[in-house]
């Protein structure tokens, strides 16, 4: 007779890797987070945030914008890297070998987990070279200053390096709807960089489904 014990390739069932209860571990004698691999978090005070802000602002002006997404790049592939190495780990198959829908639900989880609030990807124009995904509860919108126009640009560059690394082409991120102008979500758009040229001046004046039809055009 076949054991349970002998149907089971190792001696766990994987669960939720990103699970908060499970994922973020603290020692509030020291003072530290980590997660569950024993690699230091770090957690940024709403003040700092804030600070970032208005010193961009205040030292570089207009170019504001292109530094946070520069900075949203860099930690977007380290993010990817990060993300593909602990999955694989976890679940013993490559991130490649993965089904995208428990990829993309690692991904959501982790988002949530991590704090920067809740993810989810919208197909609807990818048949069209499009991507779009949309974020609810973002610190960086919450804390930003009113500035009139969508304001996470360090998503923005997240979002940018992390689908550039999925896909293998090199995608710009655009933002079209924030929450720190009263939107119900963030909508990011994703697509190749020459296509998303025009989008750039239309996010001031047009909603994000008037913006995605001029770019399907």
């Amino acid at each position: 007779m076949i054991s349970v014990a002998d149907l089971l390739v190792d001696n766990r069932i994987p669960g939720n890797y990103f699970a908060v209860d499970a994922y973020v571990r603290g020692d509030l004698e020291m003072g530290l987070l980590e997660n569950r691999q024993g690699d230091r978090l770090l957690a940024l005070p709403e003040t700092l945030i804030q600070a970032i802000y208005s010193g961009l602002d205040k030292e570089t002006g207009q170019a504001t914008r292109l530094v946070l997404f520069n900075c949203g790049r860099w930690w977007g592939r380290s993010f990817y890297t990060r993300f593909c190495e602990q999955l694989t780990d976890y679940y013993n198959v490559s991130t490649a070998d993965m089904a995208m829908v428990e990829f993309l639900q690692s991904l959501q989880q982790c988002w949530i987990t991590h704090g920067w609030g809740k993810l989810d990807i919208d197909q609807t124009y990818q048949h069209r070279g499009f991507l779009v995904v949309k974020t609810w509860n973002s610190p960086f919108a919450k804390l930003a200053p009113n500035w009139k126009h969508p304001v996470c640009y360090l998503e923005a560059g997240v979002l940018s390096a992390f689908f550039s690394h999925i896909t293998g082409r090199d995608l710009h991120c655009i933002q079209t709807t924030c929450e720190s102008l009263q939107a119900e979500c963030n909508h990011f758009v994703l697509g190749l960089p020459k296509r998303l040229e025009a989008a750039e001046t239309m996010v001031t004046n047009l909603d994000h489904d008037a913006i995605m039809r001029e770019l399907c055009q």
